[in-house]
């Protein structure tokens, strides 16, 4: 048969003419996506502002000084280093509450522990934030996960009304980020975040030590005078990228 007397060099010289007259749009419609139909865009990579406002719980701490159930509201600059890397520079306001112990009130006494009291907390953080999808979005949307760290400091709080020597202070806070972020327009994004925020809390050394009629301590000694909490902190906020 004709097949069989074809060398190698024949049959490769007909598969070429043959795949040279199909038309260019088919073979590029095998691979990949129409370009204008495509679900990946490009992200725009300029700086810019973002507003926020979100919600921060978490634990109180072993003895229940520490703030917790807080409005967060706060603003944040975004400077991009690449197109899947960032970093954020962050302030915020936390309108949270405390409450309030007095190691010289009886361990069964409504005045051991009172509240709670309005506590607001300052907070400056500086992260950096990788987008999961790299300098692009799938249907205008970019997942991302994050880090920071920064300083949190008292603004208004009931103060030490009992002597027992117990203040916020300031403090190094720790925060693991992660959200997802939408692009209605090019140079618009809204964004929804979970952030893990962490710091610890020192207890005054009266927590320590028997001041109460009936011999109890706020804190046994068997346990620290310091404790690292927890803060689930949710936000949503809009930006704009120069």
């Amino acid at each position: 048969m004709m097949v069989g007397r074809l060398g190698g060099w024949q049959v490769g010289l007909i598969v070429g003419v043959v795949l040279s007259n199909v038309p260019a749009v088919q073979l590029s419609a095998q691979v990949g996506h129409d370009p204008g139909n495509s679900p990946y865009r490009d992200i725009p990579l300029g700086s810019g502002p973002m507003v926020f406002i979100g919600h921060l719980g978490g634990g109180r701490g072993s003895v229940g000084v520490g703030a917790s159930n807080a409005f967060t509201l706060g603003a944040r600059y975004e400077l991009p280093a690449g197109r899947a890397l960032q970093f954020q520079f962050s302030t915020a306001l936390l309108r949270g509450d405390r409450y309030i112990i007095d190691p010289r009130a009886d361990s069964n006494s409504a005045a051991r522990k009172t509240g709670p009291f309005k506590s607001e907390l300052g907070l400056f953080d500086v992260g950096m934030q990788l987008r999961l999808t790299g300098g692009k979005t799938w249907h205008g949307i970019s997942p991302y996960v994050g880090t920071g760290i920064g300083l949190l400091f008292d603004v208004n709080s009931p103060g030490d009304s009992t002597g027992s020597g117990y203040s916020f202070g300031t403090k190094i806070g720790l925060t693991l980020s992660s959200g997802v972020r939408w692009y209605p327009a090019r140079r618009i994004s809204v964004t929804a975040d979970f952030r893990g925020q962490f710091w610890r809390l020192k207890y005054p050394v009266s927590f320590h030590t028997v001041l109460a009629p009936d011999g109890s301590r706020v804190l046994d000694l068997s346990r620290p005078l310091g404790a690292w909490t927890a803060h689930p902190w949710l936000s949503l906020g809009v930006g704009w990228i120069f």
